[in-house]
């Protein structure tokens, strides 16, 4: 038997189950999840240790979940969209996954145009197919997709149900190129605990909040202290507007609470300690638009100023 290894970037329009297709594959919790457009904000890497068997091949999958495929207005979106090219520059395969109920848009188009540019093998991920009442709908749509690209596989699955994805993980492997692990066989990803801390108590504002808030809102953690039965953070969400704030804490500051508490127990089920979670709410006017701002999001920046001096707080 051979050991495959290799990269696949996840790539497709906002809302398409990129992220749940990511979750899934890799069998833990490491992207955020809301109905709201571009929730995802930065490339997030999850990786799959596939042992050999006696007739199937083992290997290692390095999946990179992408943020969704739309034109950018702002110096977030532009971030946004560079992690999509730098997440495809340098991949062996493409997952193109698409919504199967949705009508054909802008976004679509631009998603399909970036694939285009690419020399790198393209699979089509027809998801959602759980939710089609008959799937005999996807034959015409399947022949549409033929037709604009030269696709290596058409797969229909389900992420949130699971369904094909046995199936699809061992067609992936065995389109990556025999080589060596890239990653240790116990490691299942390369963001530090504290970036996903922030993240989902981001997702726990854009599940709580309504539809104008989420997108102007950012979470950096500034203080993350590692006990062995109590971890203690302290992380500021930041908005663009007073009344963007008062939103956020709610009267009397119950729906900060709300947000806290249930971003709380979220983390403690992810880190497996007790957590004393302390928030902070903050008005950063137009951050959307300020690329210093928005390079201090990422992660890596992150790590950067960590390794310096001192913490932010």
């Amino acid at each position: 038997m051979s050991f495959h290894s290799g990269f696949a970037a996840i790539l497709g329009p906002p809302n398409a189950g990129k992220s749940t297709l990511l979750n899934a594959l890799v069998g833990q919790k490491l992207a955020i999840i809301s109905p709201k457009p571009q929730t995802t904000r930065n490339r997030i890497l999850g990786i799959i240790n596939v042992p050999q068997q006696k007739s199937r091949d083992g290997g290692q999958v390095v999946l990179l979940d992408t943020p969704g495929v739309h034109l950018p207005d702002s110096s977030l979106g532009r971030k946004m969209m560079a992690e999509v090219g730098n997440a495809m520059e340098g991949c062996h395969l493409i997952l193109f996954i698409v919504d199967v109920r949705r009508k054909w848009d802008a976004a679509d188009g631009l998603a399909l145009e970036l694939l285009k540019k690419s020399a790198t093998p393209a699979f089509l991920l027809l998801n959602k197919i759980d939710l089609l009442p008959d799937k005999r709908s996807l034959l015409p749509l399947i022949a549409q997709f033929e037709q604009v690209h030269d696709f290596k596989e058409i797969i229909p699955i389900s992420a949130l149900r699971k369904r094909g994805l046995d199936d699809l993980l061992q067609s992936i492997l065995q389109a990556l190129p025999k080589g060596p692990r890239y990653f240790s066989a116990d490691q299942i990803t390369d963001q530090p605990v504290r970036f996903m801390a922030a993240e989902i108590i981001r997702e726990q504002i854009l599940l709580s909040l309504r539809e104008e808030v989420p997108h102007a809102i950012a979470v950096i953690v500034d203080h993350f202290g590692e006990g062995e039965k109590l971890t203690r953070i302290a992380a500021t969400i930041y908005c663009e507007r007073d009344g963007q704030k008062a939103i956020i804490l709610g009267k009397r500051g119950q729906m900060l609470k709300r947000i806290g508490t249930a971003a709380r127990l979220d983390i403690e089920k992810m880190i497996g300690t007790h957590v004393y979670l302390e928030l902070y709410v903050k008005v950063q006017p137009g951050w959307r638009e300020s690329r210093q701002f928005v390079e201090e999001l990422d992660w890596r920046h992150q790590l950067e100023q960590i390794a310096g001096p001192s913490e932010r707080r």
